[in-house]
């Protein structure tokens, strides 16, 4: 990794690499000084094996919370037990809806060259099915990540593993004990499966799995157990993979303090960094500058501010390798 840092070091001077370098020396620079930081994942992410480094970048102690989309959450989970079933389409921009159509008739779910078996979404809806039933029973209320962690703990559910457990972010953020929020859960395979669960009365209710604004709830405390004074100590970075939900979701966590709950002292985000292939258009919020956060009191004028746009499977890796400079 060291040799990895020295070449961007040396190549990285201008444009988007150079941004890229600025944020990991800011990233690593912020973590030094005591702060902490939560990571907000969109798009197919888990599918694309960002796991591999994210998981290494929290048993580090570099994450210390993560916002991510439902679809985030359990492909993670669907890579550990299914990840030698995959199919790769090289050629998917070449695909007829004749040929998707096919794809479909064979239980083959594909995102860009990756096609997710159904047979694994089973797998995971018997066992999750299972645990919403018991806290439904027991009166419990549990974030959608607490019935995954449940599910991969499960005796004997490692044997089904078909990736190694350190390549898992979701098994190394329980290892690490750091919060999980997941926004608009609904939108993903396992929130339909649940909605599908209730539909049938297999599951008697929905509260058994904790709502978005719950979760906000949950997020708030967080901030403010964990910010700081933002003046000896920095208060929480935000490192944003992608727009979407996960990103916009956590990040008011620190408007809705300061401008709901008249906390006006309060610390705002202590570093700001986006990778996104969006740009600020047509009013496009996944591509706003930084800057425009200023005025929805989430970031300061003095925040470190970052944005990478480039093709975030490429650029987070990069960013991960050269914070850790193994």
């Amino acid at each position: 990794m060291a040799e990895l840092r020295d070449f961007m070091n040396r190549h990285f001077l201008h444009f988007n690499s150079r941004e890229l370098v600025a944020a990991s020396r800011a990233y690593e620079e912020h973590i030094q000084a005591g702060g902490k930081m939560l990571v907000s994942l969109a798009g197919a992410m888990s599918t694309a094996r960002l796991g591999r480094s994210l998981a290494d970048l929290i048993r580090a102690g570099y994450v210390h919370a993560v916002s991510c989309t439902g679809a985030n959450l359990e492909e993670d989970a669907f890579v550990l037990l299914a990840s030698e079933e995959y199919e790769f389409i090289p050629d998917w921009r070449a695909l007829s809806a004749e040929d998707e159509q096919a794809l479909y008739d064979r239980g083959m779910n594909r995102v860009t060259d990756t096609c997710i078996p159904e047979t694994v979404m089973r797998h995971i809806e018997r066992r999750l099915l299972d645990a919403w039933k018991d806290a439904s029973a027991k009166g419990e209320t549990k974030a959608p990540v607490e019935f995954l962690w449940q599910v991969l703990e499960s005796p004997g559910i490692e044997q089904h593993f078909q990736a190694p457990r350190e390549d898992s972010w979701l098994l190394a953020a329980k290892e690490a004990g750091i919060p999980v929020f997941t926004p608009g859960w609904e939108d993903s395979t396992t929130g339909n499966m649940f909605a599908a669960a209730v539909f049938r009365g297999e599951v008697p209710a929905h509260g058994c799995v904790a709502t978005g604004t719950a979760q906000m709830e949950r997020l708030m405390n967080w901030y403010l157990k964990n910010c700081g004074d933002g003046a000896t100590t920095p208060s929480v970075g935000f490192f944003q993979v992608g727009g979407g939900i996960a990103g916009d979701f956590a990040i008011c966590a620190v408007p809705t303090l300061i401008q709901d709950l008249q906390m006006h002292d309060l610390p705002k985000w202590g570093y700001f960094c986006q990778i996104s292939d969006a740009v600020t258009s047509y009013g496009g919020y996944s591509g706003a500058v930084p800057n425009e956060k200023i005025t929805w009191a989430k970031l300061s004028v003095d925040t470190p501010k970052f944005m990478v746009q480039s093709d975030a499977t490429i650029c987070a890796p990069l960013m991960f390798a050269y914070v850790l400079n193994k």
